[in-house]
């Protein structure tokens, strides 16, 4: 009688021993099981009627570490989105914000905007402070309009005008400046409309590292606490808006600003009024100033002259501008701005021939000059650029009056050129290139040239097929 063992009893017995002989299988499964078995201790216990709820893993983690791991999140709507998880996971993204535009005035002072984001740096105010008398901006009924100071809708019957709209008070604006330092003393940058120069002294007290300031509806008595700013390197004071609001900024106010500011770097006026006296003055005071732009200005006549004192001016632009300087005179009392290196125009109206030449005579040392969409440029007015000498960039883009013939006669004059960029200039075209200017393109680091808006869409649809395509699928139906 033959013996049966029990290997032979079970045919599966060799795999179990291959199995129980891999060590990391067992101690994978072994880990596996204990893992397990601590986490279903700590769910909460479940009764025959609920469903279970899922376990939240993230909760064995403290907030710093969970705080890291959000913060590698990239992207605003993936950070967005993320504070749908939980309620823990929305406070600790809003450590992670930074920058804040708010809509909604009641959101600051009810304390909810401080507990939601209690580390920001950079706050804008404007749209908050500004309020419809429309009964047609809490609906969904009208045209939204959108604009600088903010958004707003319009209804069937409505004009843009200042009746529609209205301020907050500046006692609540100025209350409002006033818990945010106290707040926020980290606060980098700031952007603010109808406040006192009291409000502005509770933000300098508060707020010692601001660097960057934005004041809308500014006057000459709000710059009277723009001293108390001693980090201060970037100011924007906007005095008009069409259709908004209309405030003064003179040469009393560039003036106080000039001697408060002296460590200003860059600085707009936009919609703001002066002359001389008040451009010298930030000339001689803020020795510092590399950047200047001017938008819709109101300046006086004789203005310009003083631009030579900013000695340390790299940068100048002109934006909206109606004019430059109608000062019939400026040629005997007109100076060099050494440093400058960059001439922006966008938007402007380049009709007045003395001005323009004017202005280039100030900026003759500019290695770069930019023309965007400039009303008035024809080929008379474009060759004061040749007072330029040491050109190096320049693109001209928007301006329909300038013709080939005047493109060449100016850009033969720029031996040190490097980059030009030509773009929708109706009157500049392929055929009126002649081969000396052709040479010069040639020689170009970077050369851009799409004059015509009708010859750069037929090339790009000549290299779609587009065309031939067609042709394929008419011949089907040809009689």
């Amino acid at each position: 009688m033959s013996s049966c063992s029990v290997e032979n009893q079970n045919p599966n017995h060799n795999q179990v021993n291959l199995w129980l002989k891999n060590n990391l299988a067992l101690n994978h499964v072994t880990c596996s099981a204990t893992r397990r078995r601590s986490l279903s201790s700590n769910r909460p216990p479940t009764t025959a009627t609920s469903k279970p709820l899922p376990y939240d893993f993230t909760s064995l983690l403290s907030d710093e570490i969970l705080l890291q791991i959000l913060s590698k999140i990239d992207g605003r709507s993936h950070r967005n989105s993320s504070c749908l998880v939980s309620k823990r996971w929305m406070n600790l993204l809003g450590r992670l914000v930074r920058s804040v535009k708010v809509y909604d005035w009641d959101f600051v002072i009810s304390g909810r905007m401080f507990f939601r984001f209690p580390n920001l740096t950079h706050v804008d105010l404007v749209n908050a402070t500004l309020v419809s008398n429309s009964n047609c901006s809490g609906t969904s009924f009208g045209v939204l309009v959108s604009h600088e100071i903010g958004s707003f809708r319009l209804g069937h019957d409505e004009f843009l005008l200042c009746d529609d709209y209205v301020l907050l008070p500046v006692d609540e604006v100025d209350f409002g400046l006033r818990v945010l330092a106290s707040v926020y003393p980290d606060l980098r940058r700031l952007v603010v409309v109808n406040c006192s120069e009291i409000g502005l002294m509770s933000v300098a007290e508060g707020c010692c590292i601001l660097q960057e300031l934005v004041l809308h509806q500014c006057n000459d008595h709000v710059l009277i606490a723009i001293a108390a700013f001693p980090n201060l390197h970037t100011l924007k004071l906007v005095g008009v808006v069409d259709g908004f609001y209309r405030s003064l900024v003179s040469d009393r106010g560039l003036t106080i600003l000039a001697q408060g500011c002296t460590r200003l770097l860059k600085l707009e006026l936009q919609g703001c009024e002066g002359g001389y006296e008040g451009i010298k003055a930030v000339g001689e005071c803020c020795q510092m100033l590399e950047e200047l732009t001017f938008c819709d200005h109101r300046m006086d006549k004789g203005w310009l002259s003083a631009l030579s004192f900013c000695e340390s001016l790299k940068t100048l632009r002109f934006v909206s501008c109606k004019g430059i300087d109608e000062s019939r005179e400026l040629d005997e009392h007109l100076g060099v701005c050494a440093m400058l290196e960059t001439l922006h125009l966008e938007r402007c109206q380049l009709r007045d021939k003395q001005s323009v030449r004017a202005l280039f005579l100030v900026c003759q040392t500019v290695q770069e000059v930019v023309f965007k969409n400039c009303w008035g440029l024809n080929d008379a007015i474009f060759f004061n650029a040749t007072l330029c000498r040491r050109m190096k960039y320049a693109s001209i883009e928007g301006c329909a009056r300038l013709t080939t013939q005047g493109l060449e006669t100016v850009v033969l004059t720029w031996k040190e050129l490097e980059s030009l960029r030509v773009i929708s200039c109706k009157n500049i075209k392929d055929d009126d290139v002649t081969p000396t200017l052709s040479v010069v393109f040639s020689n170009l680091k970077d050369f851009k040239w799409c004059p015509g808006n009708t010859s750069f869409q037929s090339t790009r649809l000549s290299s779609s097929d587009m065309g031939k395509r067609g042709a394929k699928f008419f011949k089907k139906f040809q009689i």
